[in-house]
This record gives C-alpha cells, sequence and structure tokens, in this order.
C-alpha cells in the first residue's frame, strides 16, 4: 500500500477523504495541526484512528505560527487588499510544511488535503508542497469525487460502519486559529445582507461593548511586541491577551469584498482584534521613527508581502528577501505606543520611542521653536521651477 500523509482537521470531508483513500488501498497517516483553533485533539486523534488512519500525528504548531509566520506579517504591514490581516492565509504554509516533513519521515509518496477547487487554501498547500518535493502525489479528492453533498459524505461514513456527529449543512463556514477567524458562506453570500450577530464570537457587538473606553500601551522591541500595558508575555500569550482586550470592545471586525487568486470575488468575514491593535500600534510607531522616503517605499513593499501571503508564495525567494527588507526598516522601531478601545474604535492617542525623529524645537509654534522660517521662499521658488513655462 502507498503512504499517503492527509493534512486532517477532524471535520466532515478530511473524515471521508480517510475511508476514501483507505478504498483506493492508501496507507493513510493523518497530521493534525493544532494552530489554536480550539480542537480536542484527543477526540480528533481518536475519530481518525477509527476511520482507518494508521498513525496520528497531533502537533502544536501555535508558537511557532505567531513567531514565525505572524509575527514577520506585522513586521511587514502586510494587509491583503488593505484590509485583510491574513490570519488563515498565514497558518497554511506551517500547516503544510510539517506535513512534508511528516510524509519525508514516513517515506510516504503522495500528500492529500480537504480543500475545494473554488478557494485559495488549495493553492496555499500544494505550493509549499511542490516546493518542497517536486515528484510528490497531491491528491485534492473534494475537488472531483463522487459526493455532490454533505448528506452523501454522511450516507458515504455510514455505509463504513461510521457515524461522524453532523447532521446538518452548517450555516457558515468557518475558519479559526489563535490569531484570528474567518466566516464565509450561508447568508453571508449575498453582500448586501449584514452579517448576524451569531457569526461574531471572538469580539462583542460595539452596540453592547462598554459605554467606558479603556487604554491599552503595547511595547515594541525591533518591530516585535513585548509588552502588554508593560507586562511582558510570550508570543502566544500576548496575542491571546491582545483578543482579549480588543474583543471585549468590539475591536477587529472586517467585511469585504475580496479577490480570490482563481479569479472570483468573495465575500469575508474576519474577527482579528490582536491583528488590528498591532497593526494600529506599528504603523503609528512607524510614523514616529522612520524618515520619509522608506515610509514610501515600504507602503509598496508592504502590498506585495501581503500578496506573496495571500497567494500561497510564503516560501519563494522574493518573500525572504523582503523580509530582510522589513527586518533593516525595524532595527529601530522600538517604543510605547498608547490605544483607546471604544465601541469598535482602536484608535493611537499616544506614541514615544526613544528612537524618534520628531522634534519639538522644530514643530512647536510656541516658545522656543528652532525652524528658520526665512528659508521657506527660497525652497518654495525652488520646488515650483520645474513645473514653470
Amino acid at each position: 500500500m502507498k503512504k499517503v500523509v492527509l493534512a486532517y482537521s477532524g471535520g466532515l470531508d478530511t473524515s471521508c477523504i480517510i475511508a476514501w483513500l483507505k478504498e483506493r488501498q492508501y496507507d493513510v497517516i493523518a497530521v493534525v495541526g493544532d494552530v489554536g483553533q480550539g480542537d480536542d485533539f484527543e477526540e480528533v486523534k481518536s475519530r481518525a484512528l477509527k476511520l482507518g488512519a494508521s498513525k496520528v500525528y497531533c502537533l502544536n504548531l501555535q508558537k511557532e505560527f505567531i513567531e514565525e509566520y505572524v509575527f514577520p506579517s506585522i513586521k511587514a504591514g502586510a494587509l491583503y487588499e488593505g484590509k485583510y490581516i491574513l490570519a488563515c492565509a498565514l497558518s497554511r504554509p506551517v500547516i503544510a510544511k510539517h506535513q512534508m516533513l511528516i510524509a519525508k519521515k514516513e517515506g510516504a509518496t503522495a500528500v492529500a488535503h480537504g480543500c475545494t477547487g473554488k478557494g485559495n487554501d488549495q493553492v496555499r498547500f500544494e505550493v509549499t508542497y511542490r516546493l518542497t518535493d517536486p515528484d510528490i502525489e497531491v491528491i485534492a479528492p473534494v475537488r472531483g469525487w463522487e459526493f455532490k453533498t454533505r448528506d452523501e459524505e454522511i450516507d458515504y461514513l455510514k455505509s463504513k460502519g461510521f457515524v461522524i456527529n453532523v447532521t446538518k449543512k452548517k450555516p457558515y463556514s468557518i475558519d479559526t486559529n489563535v490569531y484570528g477567524k474567518a466566516i464565509e458562506c450561508g447568508v453571508l453570500e449575498d453582500p448586501w445582507v449584514e452579517p448576524p450577530e451569531d457569526v461574531f464570537t471572538l469580539t462583542v457587538s460595539p452596540q453592547k461593548a462598554p459605554a467606558k473606553a479603556e487604554y491599552v500601551e503595547i511595547e515594541f522591541v525591533k518591530g516585535l511586541p513585548k509588552k502588554v500595558n508593560g507586562e511582558a508575555y510570550e508570543p502566544v500569550k500576548l496575542i491571546e491577551t491582545l483578543n482579549k482586550l480588543g474583543g471585549k470592545h468590539g475591536v477587529g471586525r472586517v467585511d469585504m469584498i475580496e479577490n480570490r487568486l482563481v479569479g472570483i470575488k468573495s465575500r469575508e468575514v474576519y474577527e482579528n482584534p490582536a491583528g488590528t491593535m498591532l497593526f494600529k500600534a506599528l504603523n503609528d510607531l512607524e510614523s514616529l521613527v522612520l524618515d520619509r522616503e522608506t515610509m514610501k517605499f515600504k507602503t509598496a513593499l508592504s502590498q506585495k508581502y501581503s500578496e506573496l501571503i495571500y497567494n500561497g508564495l510564503w516560501w519563494i525567494p522574493l518573500k525572504e528577501q523582503l523580509d530582510a527588507f522589513f527586518n533593516k526598516v525595524h532595527e529601530h522601531t522600538s517604543g510605547v505606543v498608547r490605544l483607546r478601545l471604544f465601541k469598535g474604535n482602536c484608535d493611537v492617542v499616544g506614541r514615544k520611542s526613544p528612537h524618534s525623529r520628531y522634534s519639538h524645537k522644530l514643530a512647536t509654534y510656541g516658545k522656543g521653536d528652532k525652524f528658520d522660517q526665512s528659508l521657506a521662499e527660497g525652497f518654495i521658488k525652488l520646488w515650483t521651477t520645474p513645473f514653470k513655462k
């Protein structure tokens, strides 16, 4: 029997895939990547074994996910189409990476996933597979198998003697990790319909958020968040803390129409309190410590970085080159930013840094002004010269 390593979520599709692959004489090894989705992984492991997997690897990837994928994206200022913080897109390359490591360890000749043919995740998984091992067989059953509905999948598992605890179609498709959450499908497929409150679990409704603002201070060292309100946190705990603080005030909701890589537009709803707070804070700190030309150039590269993540190109040379640029940019991006959280809003109300380029002596209109205003007239004449007829 040929060995295949499956990215296993424990849901209906990937559970069906185990039985489906077994039927085709594959020895199925399941890999479960814990990126903070909150599942009962003992139950997930037990389910995979009952379905016929010969082995199940449950890998805690949360620390690696935040440190090596989320934090670089924050330093890069990577917002896809100016809105999406890429919480779920970032989790795919780390899961696929470890799936390939298990495939090598087990001597597997194939890997499999449960992505559909309409989404972006199939690309994110398969690009990682093919860049790691161009000769690996890639199996994507959901793109073309015989099942057309969830009910047919349920009946198939019943025919194999396994009853999964799914009886009807979920109203939404939801993807969650320690960094954030993505919601689509159901009534959200109509872009005119306001997202119902029951889709949100990480954030309270801004209307029901506290009537009093809360202030939060985030300290950065070389572009990386280290402290919240003066207390040091390790990376995963820092993200969890900010998610709780921001979620309490309804911060971090995004409702957008985005352009998928496969060529269609999709309506997506996201929750990302921690990411919203970190992006706002770091961007503002950058305005204090970076020079004008660096800031302008960084904006263009930030957009490119977000597209690489969204399009599954985490492992290409350009992404590594951009990381080197952003690491250089953030050599002096250290300081503290104060945020005010109130009724869904996250506003920067203070910032300080030992590397600040802000000069009170040059900016003030009061006593102590050192700006030589007499230079302005000559400057304006020179500035105008190229545009004179």
